[in-house]
């Protein structure tokens, strides 16, 4: 039994409840390291894999210390569940509601009579929000793969480009460098497709004059980075160029908050009390949000937020102004929680970088 599945058990034990059936990929990855599919039964001796041929020799590779139960004609995860936890002894299973339908839920129900289904609501993703020495590590990587596309990426930008022309080339820069998924899909959106938070690269080519905001992010073992910067394509207006200096300075003056016991709602507060005069109503989304095995995580910055900072956290500092009509302008790092303050590994240059 790992460290990990022991402080689920650990917290479970409070409630009674000695089993957990986990169907979360990221949390079955957070567990095990499997990376396949099938679920997870974590039982007080051992952990159990419960999938089909194609990936039993996986499961032995990247999770040795689980037992594997084939699935097949015959023998159904809800039927092995079952076996294994009438051979435990055991009459309650924690389950994760978000990630079963209504019918899938039923199912289960049929499938283990006279046995409680009891919800393991968040307590996985609470606890993946304190990173370790390794998962912090993998994080740093994926950054550097990021912020090293980010750089070549500079070389290649042309006015008359694509957004799909320059998102594929920063996806393909990262796969070379060594990532082995995009962390989400890759944001291009330049003049007045940067009002868009989340737009989707166009065949619209880029125009002198324009921002182009870059959001994009690297894996490396499964942990994320994201990082967003935006760009001048030739000179800009003043008006453009007030918007990004805005932007930085909200940034920076909310990264000035960050260390330990800082209140997730109070560093919100501060790069949207700054930007909110200036331009009412254009910062419309969350501060920022944390970053793991998945690329939204607890905890995040936000006016709602009831969240304190702690060592380990890895969260986005990413405030941004959007105008229809115009364009936008975001800025974003992600930034690691220390005993004192923060690790900011993502180095590339924040200055408005022209591009000609």
């Amino acid at each position: 039994m790992n460290a990990r599945a022991s402080r689920l058990l650990e917290q479970l034990r409070a409630e009674d409840i000695r089993a957990a059936l986990v169907t979360k990929e990221e949390n079955i990855r957070y567990f095990t390291g499997y990376t396949g599919e099938g679920c997870l039964l974590i039982l007080p001796e051992k952990l159990v894999v419960l999938t089909d041929f194609r990936y039993v020799e996986q499961v032995s590779r990247q999770a040795p210390e689980c037992e594997c139960v084939r699935t097949r004609a015959g023998v159904t995860p809800e039927g092995a569940v079952a076996t294994l936890l009438q051979e435990a002894g055991l009459q309650r299973l924690a389950y994760e509601p978000y990630q079963m339908t209504v019918a899938e839920f039923q199912g289960w129900q049929a499938a283990l009579p006279g046995v409680e289904l009891v919800s393991l609501a968040n307590k996985p993703e609470v606890l993946r929000q304190i990173k370790d020495e390794g998962e912090l590590d993998s994080i740093c990587r994926s950054a550097k793969i990021a912020c090293d596309a980010f750089e070549k990426l500079l070389g290649y930008i042309r006015p008359g480009m694509t957004e799909k022309d320059i998102a594929t080339e920063l996806d393909y820069y990262m796969f070379k460098l060594g990532s082995e998924a995009n962390a989400f899909s890759t944001i291009a959106a330049a003049g007045p497709n940067g009002s868009l938070p989340h737009a989707v690269p166009s065949d619209r080519p880029i125009q002198k004059g324009e921002l182009l905001t870059l959001d994009f992010g690297a894996k490396v073992n499964g942990y994320c980075s994201d990082m967003t910067r935006t760009v001048a394509i030739g000179p800009i207006s003043d008006e453009l160029r007030a918007i990004y200096d805005a932007v930085l300075e909200a940034q920076l003056r909310a990264l000035a908050c960050v260390k330990p016991g800082a209140s997730c709602k109070a560093v919100d507060a501060v790069a949207r009390d700054y930007l909110e005069p200036l331009y009412p109503g254009a910062f419309g989304h969350s501060l920022g949000h944390g970053v793991g095995l998945f690329i939204h995580e607890s905890p995040g910055f936000s006016t709602r937020s009831e969240a304190t900072l702690e060592p380990g956290h890895v969260v986005t500092v990413e405030p941004g102004v959007y105008i229809p009509g115009l364009g936008g302008c975001r800025i974003e790092d992600m930034v690691l929680v220390t005993r004192d303050g923060y690790i900011d590994p993502v180095t590339a240059p924040k200055h408005l970088i022209q591009i000609d």
